[in-house]
Formats: structure tokens, C-alpha cells, sequence
């Protein structure tokens, strides 16, 4: 009765809907919400207290900004997503909100742009070494799919690609990264591509911020991304951790190589992993590698080129044995 009354005074009062309205349409700032109502941010931030402690929103801190989006699980997530669908978007204070959330996210898309074109350069040499993309994602998507699955982890979202993409096949999808700018282009990616349920927030992937005593993912992804760390072994485990009983963590990264590079000009730490690191680290962690499958490069044969490997551990896998699949 308690929670249930205090949910009905977190949402009874005009703003806090016009909040929750824009809430759940995308991740926003205090600064971000105070130019679309056009409100005080000491009077914004009072009425986001309200909505926090009934549960309707979430707050979390990203550097020195702090964020808030819609509670996407629980009694207020419920609450809340009752009361959106008596609300009339196309009218009102609701359309005039709508209008300038749209250029509050097109202000961030030009962000976006900017570092992209910065930097895309370096990503066209890289791609140009390795299978095409598609390809990869392909195989990706295949994988995922050989099991239920409602919630996935992509452990060091960058840009948020790999949520964009199996967003159809997930019911809750959540990004983590280290790097704020990263994260700006995910979360522009994201409501882009007009996906609500899933999300990203800044947190370290030794350390991710999820409880042990309730796990939370059917999947922890981690695509390109343990060839950046001094330590990927310490990250699977820490993965590990948040999965639930029959979870599984899949890693797609490169086959051992000898494009220097990598390490001199983008940062790479590791030149690719062989299968059996792989799967030692998946033991180290507790679980048991299930499949490996390479997908080579289709330019011609040279020692420039990248193969990208696709790893599977699980808790519970039927096949033990690593199964070796290649994809030319």
C-alpha cells in the first residue's frame, strides 16, 4: 500500500508526466530537461527526486553528468508503463516536448558525426583487414539465437552497435563503457533506430555494476573489445558473475596475427587470442567452452589480414567439447 501511494504522488502532477513522458522516450540530463521544459534546474531536479523515490525513474552518474531514463524493471517500471499508454502524445504540451527533444537529439547527433569523422580514417583501415562486417554480424545473430534469451549484457558497448542489432531477439539489453563519448554516439544510435528497452550507462567492465546475488543476463557480449585490456581473463569472470544458471558469454574478437599496427596506432593491447586462452579463461571462470567458429577475411591471402573468432562459454552447455566451425 505504502510503495502503491507513493508511486500516485510521484506521478500526480504535470510535470513529473511531462517528465516521465520524455523519460521514456530517451536517456536525458538534468541540463537536457530543464531546455525542454523550460523550467529551473533546482525546480527540474526536485520533481526527478520524486520520481526516483517512487520508483518511476532511474538516476546514474556518467563522469560529471548524471543521467535519467525510465525504470525499465520493477513495480514503478510497471506503474509507469501503465500510465504512459493513457497518455496522449500528439497533442498539447506533450507535442510541443516531443519537438524539442528532437533537437536536443539532434544537437547530440552532430556530436556523433563529428567524432566519427575524426576517427574514421583508422576504422576503414581496420575493417578493410577482416570479413566483412555483415558477415560478422550474421554469425553473431546465429549464435544468440540458439537459445532463449530475454536479457543481454554488451560488455564495452562502444557505439552501441551490437544493441542495435539484437534488439529484436532481446526483451532488455543494457551497454556498458568506460568512454563517455562512446556512450553518446549509443545512446544516439539507440534512439535513432527508436529502441526503448535497451540502454547503456558508464561503468567498468572488471567491475560491473550489477549484484552477484541476483543475476541478470542470459548473454554477456564481448565483441572487440578484450583485445584493449591488460587483463580479459579478470573481465570474463567478473561476467561470469552476472549470469543466470544457464547463461552464456560470447566473445567475438580476432584470431591470433602479426598486424603491428593495431598495437602502435590503435591502441590494442593483444594481437588476437588463440582457443585455448580462450577457453582457459572461460574455466578460470567457471564455465565451459561450448563452440568456436572463425570467419576469415575475403580479400586475397596476406599476413595483413584478420580472422574474427567467435567464442561460447556456458554453465550448462550439452556439448562440452570445443565444436570448430569455419566460415570462409
Amino acid at each position: 500500500m505504502d510503495q502503491l501511494l507513493t508511486m500516485l504522488r510521484a506521478a500526480g502532477d504535470g510535470t513529473r508526466l511531462r517528465l516521465l513522458i520524455l523519460l521514456s522516450e530517451a536517456e536525458l540530463t538534468v541540463s537536457e530537461l530543464t531546455q525542454i521544459l523550460g523550467q529551473s534546474q533546482p525546480r527540474v531536479s526536485r520533481h526527478l527526486k520524486l520520481l526516483c523515490d517512487g520508483g518511476l525513474i532511474e538516476r546514474f552518474k556518467e563522469g560529471s553528468w548524471v543521467f535519467y531514463r525510465a525504470a525499465d524493471t520493477g513495480p514503478g517500471a510497471d506503474f509507469a508503463r501503465a500510465l504512459l499508454a493513457l497518455t496522449d502524445r500528439q497533442e498539447g504540451v506533450a507535442l510541443a516536448d516531443g519537438r524539442r527533444l528532437s533537437e536536443v537529439r539532434k544537437a547530440r547527433a552532430e556530436v556523433a558525426a563529428a567524432f566519427f569523422a575524426a576517427n574514421a580514417a583508422q576504422w576503414e583501415r581496420l575493417r578493410s583487414l577482416h570479413a566483412p562486417e555483415k558477415h560478422v554480424e550474421e554469425a553473431i545473430v546465429r549464435v544468440i539465437k540458439t537459445a532463449p534469451l530475454s536479457a543481454l549484457l554488451d560488455a564495452g558497448t562502444g557505439t552501441g552497435r551490437m544493441l542495435e542489432l539484437l534488439a529484436p531477439f532481446i526483451e532488455r539489453g543494457v551497454g556498458v563503457d568506460v568512454s563517455a563519448e562512446m556512450l553518446a554516439i549509443a545512446r544516439d544510435r539507440l534512439a535513432r533506430a527508436g529502441i526503448h528497452h535497451c540502454h547503456v550507462r558508464l561503468a567498468d567492465i572488471f567491475h560491473l555494476p550489477f549484484a552477484a546475488d541476483a543475476p541478470s543476463f542470459d548473454v554477456v557480449l564481448f565483441h572487440q573489445v578484450l583485445h584493449y585490456l591488460d587483463d580479459p581473463q579478470a573481465a570474463i569472470i567478473d561476467a561470469a558473475r552476472v549470469l543466470r544458471p544457464d547463461g552464456r558469454i560470447l566473445v567475438a574478437d580476432f584470431a591470433p596475427h602479426s598486424v603491428e599496427f593495431l598495437r602502435t596506432e590503435l591502441a590494442h593491447r593483444r594481437l588476437g587470442f588463440s582457443d585455448a586462452e580462450v577457453s582457459g579463461w572461460f574455466r578460470a571462470a567457471g564455465l565451459s567452452p561450448v563452440s568456436t567458429e572463425a570467419i576469415a577475411p575475403t580479400t586475397a591471402a596476406s599476413h595483413d589480414t584478420l580472422t574474427v573468432k567467435i567464442w561460447v562459454g556456458g554453465r550448462n552447455a550439452q556439448d562440452l567439447n570445443l565444436t570448430q566451425k569455419d566460415v570462409a
